[in-house]
């Protein structure tokens, strides 16, 4: 189920945070709920991209595109996601996630994610490709960063997020797969 009590309480405990510029970072604090695990008793793979929206959605509120998504009536898609797990989160233990906008091209936004156990360690780290959409389509990150409020130069995307970006570019779409292995059961 979608955590839809806990994004409202993030939402209202940062409704009147700072505004963030684009290279900002938003910081919140989490709890591994007995719901979050999976049979080894730790935060489940799935759920930890759900919560990852615990950080993303108040980021988008302070960095000003929740604004400029409802002035310009547009929404919001992810379009693709990398994740990186090292570090296992248990129930009720407490951890950070830290987000922020890594830069935009000509078609999506660049975020990266990041969870921290109360240690110091990264559990795991996720980049977002997200796109805004409006009724025609896909609209240009440079458009919508104006809308925030910034002038549309894209910042230089960090090196390892454009090698990640050029090595989607080649990954097959639709997924290719031998059509006769299919047929006789795999």
């Amino acid at each position: 189920m979608y955590p839809i009590v806990r994004l409202t309480k993030e939402l209202i405990k940062y409704r009147n945070a700072p505004p963030l510029k684009p290279d900002g970072v938003h910081v919140s604090h989490h709890i591994c709920w007995p719901w979050d695990i999976d049979l080894w008793m730790e935060l489940n793979n799935g759920r930890t991209l759900t919560l990852y929206d615990l950080g993303r959605i108040p980021l988008g509120h302070r960095a000003g595109l929740l604004t400029a998504l409802k002035r310009n009536r547009w929404g919001l898609t992810v379009a693709g996601v990398s994740v990186r797990y090292r570090r296992r989160i248990r129930p009720m233990e407490r951890f950070e996630i830290r987000s922020r906008l890594a830069g935009w091209d000509t078609r999506f936004f660049y975020i990266d994610q990041s969870i921290w156990k109360r240690s110091g360690e990264c559990a795991n780290q996720a980049l977002y490709r997200t796109a805004v959409t409006g009724a025609s389509g896909i609209v240009p990150p440079p458009e919508v960063a104006v809308e925030m409020g910034y002038d549309g130069t894209p910042p230089r995307l960090p090196e390892w997020v454009q090698a990640w970006i050029d090595a989607d570019a080649n990954r097959p779409w639709p997924p290719d797969y031998d059509e006769a292995e299919l047929a006789k059961g795999g």
